[in-house]
């Protein structure tokens, strides 16, 4: 065995780390032949794609970055609808085209690299413009890397049900997810320490995320992946509205996407903890700091947990989930109601909770729809999900405009009613897990 080829089985291995990792569950034998290396290189693009997308959170970085350029409030409040709703809305219509490839993995590995031309787009405009302008071109490059990513949420889950063996596929996205945290954190703890050149570190950061988004799509295209089922491509927007019936027919994928919905909280939450914690002296630098840092440390304790708690039961997590972020809400108001929101524990404590349970969400989802559907339907049902979803935020965000008026305890209470309606709809998912320990 050459080199290279050792060392990919041996970090296989200690990621893998399960007694009975050369056995495979529901993939083809060139598929279980080729995992070791495919497992690294799932690791790898993934969690260069998490990076580039801590390094360009929307919620953070872009909205100080357009705040520090001039733009309009107008135009920075429409980030946050135009990155979510843009990444999921669009999959019904595209799922059709996408099963007509008999290999998904190019799909992934163009989205990847579309990501990468968004992020470029973002960072022209920042760099050679100010005001209303720079901003325009900057949701302009977000809806690039929007749609971009769209496409490649349904590819990813279709190929990753294709190369990776069931009760390994967690588990590889909590690593992505790991070591993807720690490349946050590190930006995290620069922006805070140099303060004085935040402005460039934050440009920086960006060129950083579209060259990782173009890696990532470099890496991807070596996956060893076989040939599927080609049925079923022929009109996108026809081959939506017909599979729309599968909402009626399958009771358990109506049910898991209400608990998506609900679970929705714990994305929806955080800036609403952070207007508690926020006073109107609140410099603007340790705040973004400081989000960044809380966010990249929840990633890099929990993704990795709790993809291996997913092999096990993505249902279960789906409902522990529900409830630790309810508790934290929870844990917020409380603080809020004892004075405590100027601490500088109390806050970014709560937050940290918030964003733990959000990673155990979107790892819990995510093996749950792999698993619960066969390779003929993945793409169908991911895409569904995941514009109802899009529907579902949309509505959310009016939802969170018009709840904001009765001020952040009482939109943060309504969503943590939202996580414990979301955990109790996750306990009657029908079990997926295949019971052995992790």
């Amino acid at each position: 065995m050459s080199e290279p080829r050792a060392a990919v089985q041996v970090a296989y291995e200690m990621l893998a780390a399960e007694d009975d990792w050369r056995v495979c569950k529901d993939i083809s034998e060139s598929a279980c032949h080729a995992q070791p290396e495919n497992f690294v290189r799932h690791a790898v693009a993934l969690g260069l794609s998490k990076a580039a997308d801590g390094l360009m959170d929307p919620k953070l970085v872009l909205s100080w970055l357009m705040t520090h350029l001039g733009a309009p409030s107008a135009l920075i409040g429409l980030l946050v609808p135009i990155r979510e709703a843009g990444a999921l809305l669009p999959q019904l219509f595209t799922a059709a085209r996408i099963r007509a490839m008999a290999q998904r993995k190019w799909v992934w590995a163009a989205a990847a690299f579309g990501q990468g031309a968004g992020a470029a787009i973002i960072l022209f405009a920042a760099i050679m413009f100010e005001g209303a302008f720079a901003g325009g071109l900057i949701l302009l490059g977000l809806t690039v890397l929007a749609l971009a990513r769209s496409v490649a949420s349904v590819a990813y889950k279709d190929v990753l049900g294709k190369t990776i063996s069931k009760g390994q596929r967690g588990t590889v996205t909590g690593a992505a997810g790991t070591w993807a945290a720690a490349v946050t954190i590190v930006f995290a703890l620069v922006l805070i320490a140099f303060s004085e050149v935040r402005a460039v570190i934050v440009l920086g950061a960006m060129a950083m995320g579209a060259a990782a988004w173009v890696l990532a799509g470099a890496v991807f295209m070596g996956l060893a992946e076989d040939r599927g089922a080609q049925d079923g491509g022929a009109n996108g927007a026809r081959a939506a509205l017909a599979n729309l019936h599968y909402l009626r027919d399958d009771s358990q994928l109506a049910r898991f996407i209400l608990a998506r919905g609900l679970l929705t909280s714990t994305a929806l939450a955080p800036p609403y903890l952070v207007i508690l914690a926020s006073g109107e002296g609140g410099a603007a630098l340790e705040g973004l700091g400081a989000l960044v840092l809380a966010s990249a440390l929840a990633g890099l304790l929990s993704s990795y947990v709790w993809g291996r708690l997913a092999d096990r039961s993505s249902r279960l997590v789906l409902v522990w989930t529900g409830v630790l972020g309810a508790s934290a809400m929870a844990l917020t108001l409380g603080f809020a109601g004892f004075g405590l929101s100027s601490t500088f524990w109390a806050m970014p404590l709560a937050l940290f909770g918030l964003m733990v349970a959000h990673q155990g969400v979107r790892l819990g989802r995510s093996t749950y729809l792999v698993d619960m559907v066969g390779p003929d339907l993945r793409a169908v049902y991911t895409a569904i999900a995941n514009t109802v979803i899009g529907v579902i935020l949309l509505g959310s965000g009016v939802f969170g405009a018009i709840a904001s008026l009765a001020g952040a305890g009482v939109t943060l209470a309504l969503f943590a009613c939202f996580a414990t309606a979301g955990a109790f709809v996750a306990y009657g998912l029908k079990e997926l897990g295949d019971g052995t320990p992790s």
